[in-house]
């Protein structure tokens, strides 16, 4: 185990003293942590995430938790104490995997006994309608807070952040100087009293949904970014990250012909909602689908900045610059025609 999670990190005997806790209540595992297997997991980008493998007395089972490692300087990012609070009421409400422990750099998790989603599952028509209407649910929760939109004032953070460590040349390239600006004319234009607010995942990229292929249940897992927002913006995270396959040989690459067309949004909005007891009215898809075009302009500037701060702050291997790059060259190709669509829209 210790060969490969790295025996020299100070969290290391924390982290098993906490394992040897969870075995306790199970009651059937061997009593050797040199017999639990670990199996690092791929894809996360912000934390490292690992599958234990601890056998059972009889032999012939194994008990399973995943172990999350967080990430160097994600307190940038989010309040952890938040998100624990949110991944408990999560819990409560029966949404995604149990809190087993916590330890000083992780968290020990109940494993789900469900396949992660490849970037290629997004794009079947029978698995997106399955996500659109567990989407459509999650926003429903009723988590606790105040149904405040957390989105602009997060942006502004972060820009603030991200030019506080920047380099003079990466803040020029960027345009940190007027990109606070850029959000708030974004928040004047898209702001609308008509917008539905629920409580966002904010990361709906594949590998943080799952599926129960013997049930087709949906799982929708990793809740640090989780906040109320319009849920047209979650909807528009969403279709940017079909861009993405962070499984490929070049990650951080994005290929934006990749992104869903009309007649695919447009089946993805109206199955989400129809999963709601509202009668399901053309008008009403039209204008999430107006909604959601537009908020994709706040998700490059989300995720751009994101990556502009990983990219100091995170030792994980990813070019979290370039894709900040693409993402912020997005924003400007398609600010223009996208605005003129919200000016003209009814």
């Amino acid at each position: 185990m210790e060969s490969v999670m790295g025996s020299g990190a100070c969290w290391w005997e924390e982290m098993k003293r906490v394992l040897r806790g969870v075995g306790k209540e199970w009651g059937d595992v061997v009593d050797d942590m040199e017999c639990v297997e670990v199996v690092p997991l791929k894809g996360a980008m912000t934390n490292q995430i690992f599958q234990i493998n601890w056998p059972t007395i009889n032999g012939d089972l194994h008990r399973r938790v995943l172990v999350r490692i967080y990430g160097e300087g994600v307190d940038v990012f989010f309040n952890r104490e938040d998100e624990i609070r949110t991944f408990e009421c999560m819990s409560r409400l029966g949404h995604g995997p149990r809190l087993l422990g916590r330890f000083s750099h992780g968290r020990l998790e109940e494993f789900i006994h469900a396949r992660t989603l490849s970037a290629e599952d997004l794009r079947k028509p029978d698995i997106s309608a399955l996500i659109a209407a567990k989407l459509r649910e999650f926003h429903q929760l009723d988590m606790p807070g105040p149904r405040h939109v957390h989105l602009w004032d997060r942006l502004r953070r972060w820009v603030k952040e991200a030019k506080r460590l920047c380099s003079p040349e990466e803040a020029e390239e960027f345009r940190l100087d007027g990109l606070e600006e850029e959000i708030c004319a974004l928040e004047q234009r898209l702001t609308c009293s008509g917008h539905e607010i629920g409580f966002c995942h904010n990361d709906l990229q594949y590998g943080n949904i799952m599926i129960d292929e013997e049930t087709n249940a949906i799982t929708i897992i990793d809740y640090e970014y989780g906040s109320f927002n319009p849920v047209a913006y979650d909807i528009a995270n969403h279709f940017c990250e079909m861009a993405a396959n962070y499984h490929s040989d070049t990650p951080h690459i994005l290929d934006y012909s990749l992104y869903p067309g009309e007649e695919e949004r447009k089946r993805f909005v109206s199955t989400y909602l129809g999963s709601s007891d509202k009668r399901t009215r053309e008008e009403e898809v039209e204008r999430i689908l107006k909604d959601a075009e537009s908020y994709t302009l706040a998700n490059h500037i989300f995720w751009g900045l994101w990556g502009i701060i990983s990219g100091i702050v995170n030792k994980i291997e990813f070019d979290y610059m370039e894709y900040a790059r693409q993402r912020f060259a997005q924003y400007w190709l398609r600010k223009p025609s996208l605005l003129l669509l919200d000016v003209h829209s009814p």
